[in-house]
Formats: C-alpha cells, structure tokens, sequence
C-alpha cells in the first residue's frame, strides 16, 4: 500500500506579511547596541538576521527582543508614533 505525504517546508513569507497588524515595533539604537547577538537568538520568528537588521514585513511586536536585550538597546515602540528616522537607527 502507497501512501502519499505532502511536506511543506517554511521559508519567508510563506503566509504572506504577516507584521502588519501589531501595535509595537522594536526600534534599535545603535549607539547602545554591543552586538551580543541575543535578540537574533530569541526572536521566535527569526525576523532579525545576523546584521541585526529587522523585517518589520514579518515582525509581529512581540518585544522578546527588546526584553532580552541586556543594553536596554532596543526599545518597543507604538506603530502609529514610530518615524521613518527611526527606521534608518534599525538598520546598519
């Protein structure tokens, strides 16, 4: 007897955007940042990559990095009142 599985394997945006709805965001400061890496280890949805740069495309605002940060360089931010200068203190 034959029996048929399908597998799926995940990769980015396989359900599409998915950081549109959330009501925080993590904004970095990269003066306080010592690049220990902890918020890349925690981040469940893996939405910070090794050069610490966030896809808010797929970051939900969960603020695991944020908490984990032992900097404090990473700060939660209402959606609504972050800047697009805020966006570039994210990204190296």
């Amino acid at each position: 007897m034959e029996i048929k599985v399908t597998i799926s394997y995940p990769k980015i945006g396989a359900s599409g955007k998915t950081g549109d709805w959330r009501t925080f965001k993590p904004v970095r400061d990269e003066k306080k940042c010592i690049r220990c890496m902890l918020c890349y280890v925690y981040c469940p949805e893996a939405v910070i990559d090794k050069e610490i740069n966030i896809d808010y495309d797929y970051c939900k605002g969960c603020g695991i990095c944020a908490n984990e940060c032992p900097t404090g360089a990473i700060r939660m931010m209402e959606e609504a009142s972050a800047t697009k200068e805020e966006h570039k203190v994210v990204s190296i």
